[in-house]
């Protein structure tokens, strides 16, 4: 088993994940084609809501002592979650955290889910078609959705499973 610690994370760890979202941000920019702001940061509204509004929980994902990774789910007490951002660090990548951390979450929150990516990113294709057949096995499926407000770019593509708790949770 990988050595990652997945939390909730609290306002304690908001200066880390806000750091771990500059890099997701920046590798999703070769995706989205979003610029940083002015003053090098990028839009962090998602990040905001996933620290203040109900209905959210941000985990922080840890290896050992060092931020690994952060994801942040939506609708923690609607009928369908949205595991809405999920990163791990690339000097952690392809190690098993990110299926062990996305296997633990889903598992604290059983029902269905819901997940999207681009299909032009070929590295979050493989991963999150893992994952889902990793966690239902072949009872997923797969679709593409237009991305609300943002006729300019493809599709993005959504996974959607169910998932039962982990024994003695």
């Amino acid at each position: 088993m990988p050595d990652v610690s997945v939390r909730l994370a609290g306002d304690a760890d908001r200066a880390v994940v806000e750091r771990l979202w500059l890099m997701f941000s920046h590798d999703i920019s070769e995706f989205d084609g979003r610029l940083p702001n002015a003053d090098g940061t990028f839009r962090s509204d998602r990040l905001q809501t996933a620290f203040s509004e109900s209905g959210w929980a941000p985990y922080l994902l840890t290896s050992g002592e060092s931020p690994a990774g952060f994801a942040f789910v939506r609708g923690v007490s609607a009928p369908t979650r949205v595991l809405n951002s999920f990163f791990v660090v690339r000097g952690a990548r392809r190690t098993g955290i990110g299926l062990h951390a996305v296997q633990e979450i889903v598992a604290k929150h059983p029902g269905p889910w819901e997940v999207a990516f681009q299909d032009a990113n070929s590295s979050a294709v493989r991963f999150w078609r893992r994952v889902a057949t990793e966690i239902a096995d072949d009872a997923w499926t797969e679709e593409r959705r237009p991305v609300p407000g943002r006729p300019d770019v493809p599709p993005d593509v959504w996974i959607s499973f169910n998932t039962l708790a982990l024994p003695g949770d």
